[in-house]
């Protein structure tokens, strides 16, 4: 498969970038994770994280990039007690991430139509 798509991607000056959106395209339809507090939901399956086949996973990447990192990062120090509890009720961590997805899924929606636009445009004047 590597082989076959170094060959579609070329080696041009665009090469790069159809590299990228192609890629993007194929991963496309994998679920996308969503932020969700722990202490609403009762299904604890729901914690179970497919790919890596753990039972219990939370994500965060450096609190500097997104305010769902800082949220996770600070609720994770509070339950390893190093810091002291966060005074959010569930439903309002909960709102805070259902926030966080809504943004998150249109920032994606708007990246699929600017990878769509790029396609349509390398599909018309590919020969």
């Amino acid at each position: 498969l590597q082989k076959s798509l170094s060959v579609t991607f070329g080696a041009d000056k665009y090469s790069r970038a159809r590299k990228e959106v192609l890629t993007y395209m194929f991963s496309r339809p994998m679920q996308m994770a969503l932020y969700f507090c722990t202490g609403v939901l009762d299904d604890e399956a729901l914690f179970h994280h497919y790919a890596l086949n753990v039972p219990f996973y939370t994500h965060f990447t450096s609190p500097i990039r997104r305010y769902a990192d800082i949220v996770v990062h600070r609720l994770l120090s509070a339950s390893l007690g190093a810091r002291s509890p966060i005074k959010m009720e569930k439903q309002a961590i909960q709102k805070q991430a259902d926030h966080c997805n809504d943004r998150k899924m249109a920032s994606k929606r708007v990246q699929e139509l600017s990878a769509d636009l790029f396609f349509s445009v390398f599909v018309r004047v590919r020969p």
